[in-house]
């Protein structure tokens, strides 16, 4: 089998905003990965670990502090004003709230025709014909062009935000928590049209959410963090199998077992205490103040992001 090459390179990619008094949030602190082209990295912590800051920063809605961003071979944070628009068409974004990334004054087809418009991909019949092959490739119908977002239930807008995602025919589209406003009913339809997206046209997901068990569904690997750094990174099936992080084996401690026998039998690990501020986080281990087994050396300095068995990453000093 070929091997696919790399779309997205994150280096040491930090976001820290200024939030007054002279003190800094450091929501994302220096995270790395690459994704390959075809591929679905997995994004998965609590609220509040930087996760969908993270998304927004390599997508280029907000401007990063330090690091680097290698698109497609080309460093993001450099790009001349035309490269810059190349970019934009090439990577885009579904939102978590499907009402309110949608123009309430808009038509689903001005919402859609937006981004073909400002690319100049399509004009005329030609330009409404696109629109209307998008909303069937969703799952919507054609009628549907002339209505206005409040229309329509959930479900159905988050396939309009997909339509006008996939609208400029991107390669690369973060989906930033894209099923957690939706009915458990409409989740797995949202998901299943995302793969089959991804299977027509050779799409790269970033996929950011906190429902593990989806995650694992659709990721072919899955990066988990924890106060904008990442912890742990795998194989989606040797995540769930062998989590090694003590954050890992928490998270996946939650996630319930479809079988009552083997639920039953599990222990649940209860996490003690808060996430810390990022406004101020403590020294070492990030983690450390809720880790029952923590040591003097998780309290003095910062584990680094080290491969322990093959394709396998994790920021833990008493892993070895």
């Amino acid at each position: 089998m070929e091997e696919r090459k790399t779309l997205i390179e994150v280096r040491n990619l930090k976001k820290h905003f200024n939030v007054g008094r002279g003190l800094t949030l450091k929501a994302v602190d220096g995270i790395s990965f690459t994704i390959k082209e075809g591929e679905t990295l997995g994004l998965v912590g609590e609220s509040g670990c930087g996760k969908s800051t993270a998304g927004r920063t390599i997508i280029g809605l907000y401007d990063l502090t330090d690091g680097e961003i290698i698109f497609d071979g080309m460093d993001v944070s450099r790009l001349s004003k035309q490269e810059k628009r190349q970019f934009t068409r090439s990577a885009q974004m579904i939102f978590q709230d499907p009402y309110a990334s949608l123009n309430p004054r808009m038509t689903v087809t001005d919402i859609i025709g937006e981004g073909i418009d400002i690319h100049g991909l399509y004009k005329g019949e030609e330009r409404q014909k696109r629109i209307y092959n998008l909303l069937e490739l969703v799952g919507l119908r054609r009628e549907h062009a002339n209505r206005y977002p409040h229309e329509f239930s959930g479900g159905q807008r988050q396939r309009i935000g997909i339509a006008r995602a996939l609208a400029v025919e991107p390669k690369f589209i973060v989906c930033d928590e894209p099923i957690s406003a939706l009915d458990v009913s409409i989740q797995a339809q949202v998901v299943n049209l995302l793969e089959d997206l991804q299977d027509e046209f050779g799409l790269t997901y970033l996929f950011i959410a906190h429902d593990l068990s989806m995650v694992k569904h659709i990721s072919d690997r899955i990066a988990v963090m924890y106060l904008g750094a990442i912890v742990e990174l795998a194989e989606s099936n040797e995540l769930y199998e062998k989590p090694l992080h003590p954050y890992t084996q928490a998270l996946l401690s939650a996630v319930p077992i479809p079988d009552p026998a083997v639920e039953k039998g599990r222990k649940r690990i209860m996490l003690e205490g808060d996430v810390p501020s990022p406004i101020n986080p403590p020294p070492g281990c990030k983690f450390q103040g809720r880790c029952k087994m923590a040591q003097d050396i998780c309290r003095q300095k910062t584990p680094e992001l080290v491969e322990v068995t093959e394709g396998h990453f994790v920021a833990c000093h008493l892993v070895k």
